[in-house]
């Protein structure tokens, strides 16, 4: 299953396109209320070149994409109802907006066992249509037997 040169798992996301209307839509359903996320007016006047997306908005690429988080379960042979949502961190790069073409890559860094348990150590890396890094997401899943 590599498929790169260090041997290390690598796991690639259906390129996403980021539309204006998920934007707003993730923005309400956590409780932002700054036009920035709503209205392109409203962004250009703060300093931003189109609607920037929210904080932690890189959940909506993973779960929304044609080949997303489901799939990277099959990829690791994990069934969802075994899974535990372990630790996470995210490092903003670079401002992704609507019209961005965001590529991810996740790369299991470390798989390892302890007390029954799997632990899968994760590094997405977001890049936008110009091949710039936007965003580093750190994950850790947890395998748990029935």
């Amino acid at each position: 299953m590599p498929d790169n040169e260090e041997g290390s798992l690598n796991f690639h996301y259906a390129e996403f396109v980021i539309e204006a209307g998920k934007i707003k839509e993730f923005a309400q359903a956590i409780g932002l209320v700054n036009p920035i996320y709503f209205n392109k007016e409203a962004a250009l006047l703060q300093g931003f070149k189109n609607i920037p997306v929210p904080p932690t908005f890189a959940t909506v690429i993973d779960f929304w994409n044609d080949h997303g988080f489901y799939q990277l379960f099959g990829f690791l042979k994990l069934h969802p109802e075994n899974v535990l949502h372990g630790e996470q961190s995210f490092e903003y790069v670079e401002t992704m907006y609507a019209g961005d073409r965001i590529s991810a890559v996740v790369t299991i860094k470390e798989i390892s066992h302890k007390y029954g348990k799997t632990f899968y150590f994760l590094e997405t890396i977001y890049k936008n249509q110009l091949s710039e890094t936007v965003m580093l997401n750190h994950a850790t899943l947890i395998e748990v037997g029935l």
